[in-house]
């Protein structure tokens, strides 16, 4: 290398003048002859020929870079912290090849930070030591803005669920309105007693069964076997009948059973140590609503007593109102339902069009077995 191609590189090396630099180009002159001599270049003038087919298009991709790249420089540079936008300007120009703002739309520096406050980029202020900027938050950490838009999506999507459900229940309030206006009630007639020759008055009144209920504080009812019924009195000296006095037991049970199940009462399926859901909308003000929590231990068969994870509340609420939770692939469960239940399980996968989970047993005679269960019948283990 010359000594004369050493000199001009030590010359071309730093900034030059801004008004001196071709952007069609990207060639930076050194004096204002040079910068004369270039735009009468054939390179140059090609380069205009092009230029002034579609302006607007070639100022438009200069804008659109340059705001990109000062906003990266700000992200990169000063992404929380608010600063003077001239300090800022002179920091990006340091590059020697970036976008210069004479190729943009905006013809000065004071427009361009008008530009950015008018579109939500940053925060713009002027002071009477110049104007100062700084990155909107949704500019800063874009996973901000996303995580907010989920938000307001799920919010959406639990409003439209209550609004489906209460356009449900007035359907079915209707429904049953109109139903009792179209059968309407048989008018009877009040008529005159009768008797002939003394004839004795007789009422036929049919002995009814009482159902014994037993009511938890949440105001739901459960039944449950009264261990305090009468039995039928035996003299202590007639001879008992072990055999006859089993089987009476036994129909009495089966009748028993087969009443609850044609009352529709739910069979129990909650059990210390699983992870549940709480969905009772009355527990809502207390702010339990849709939380979970580890149960802790069962009270006749159908209220469980919740310690929530969230706050470490104990409460007591009844199985009609809560639900299942289902934990990650590879978690540990408990089948709660179906022909399997009580056994201990991993998580294996889900399917989603099926609404069925991939289960795989732990323990007992069916460990290692393999099977798909209702997204019900299965519950995390705490």
């Amino acid at each position: 290398m010359t000594p004369k191609a050493i000199a001009n590189r030590i010359k071309a090396k730093g900034l030059q003048r801004l008004r001196w630099y071709c952007q069609m180009c990207q060639k930076q002159c050194r004096d204002e002859n040079g910068f004369k001599c270039h735009l009468t270049s054939e390179g140059h003038l090609r380069q205009m020929q092009i230029f002034g087919e579609n302006p607007d298009k070639f100022v438009d991709e200069f804008s659109q870079e340059f705001e990109k790249d000062f906003l990266e420089h700000m992200k990169t540079c000063h992404r929380t912290t608010r600063v003077q936008a001239n300090y800022v300007y002179n920091e990006y120009i340091k590059d020697r090849h970036h976008v210069h703002m004479n190729s943009t739309k905006w013809l000065t520096l004071t427009d361009f930070v008008k530009h950015l406050g008018r579109t939500g980029k940053c925060f713009a202020e002027e002071t009477p030591k110049g104007w100062f900027i700084k990155l909107t938050p949704a500019v800063a950490d874009p996973r901000l803005l996303t995580s907010e838009k989920e938000k307001l999506k799920r919010k959406r999507l639990e409003e439209a669920d209550e609004i489906r459900h209460e356009k449900e229940l007035r359907a079915q309030i209707e429904r049953a309105n109109a139903s009792q206006q179209a059968q309407p009630p048989d008018k009877v007639e009040a008529t005159e007693l009768e008797r002939k020759n003394g004839e004795k008055i007789v009422l036929g009144i049919q002995p009814t069964t009482k159902t014994n209920r037993k009511t938890n504080p949440l105001g739901t009812s459960i039944l449950f076997n009264n261990e305090e019924e009468e039995e039928e009195e035996i003299p202590s000296d007639a001879p008992v009948n072990h055999k006859e006095r089993l089987g009476s037991t036994a129909v009495h049970e089966a009748d028993r059973s087969s009443d609850v199940r044609m009352q529709g009462v739910p069979r129990p399926w909650i059990c210390p140590g699983i992870v549940v859901k709480v969905v009772s909308k009355s527990l809502k003000e207390l702010g339990y609503y849709k939380k979970k929590g580890k149960i802790l231990k069962v009270i006749d068969s159908y209220i469980a007593e919740i310690e929530m994870l969230d706050s470490g509340d104990i409460v007591r609420v009844d199985q009609q109102e809560l639900e299942t939770v289902i934990p990650q692939v590879g978690g540990k469960v408990l089948l709660v339902k179906g022909s399997m239940m009580g056994y201990r399980a991993e998580l294996q996968g889900l399917e989603t069009d099926k609404y069925k989970a991939k289960v795989c047993v732990l323990h007992g005679d069916l460990a290692g077995k393999e099977a798909l269960v209702e997204y019900e019948d299965l519950s995390k283990l705490a």
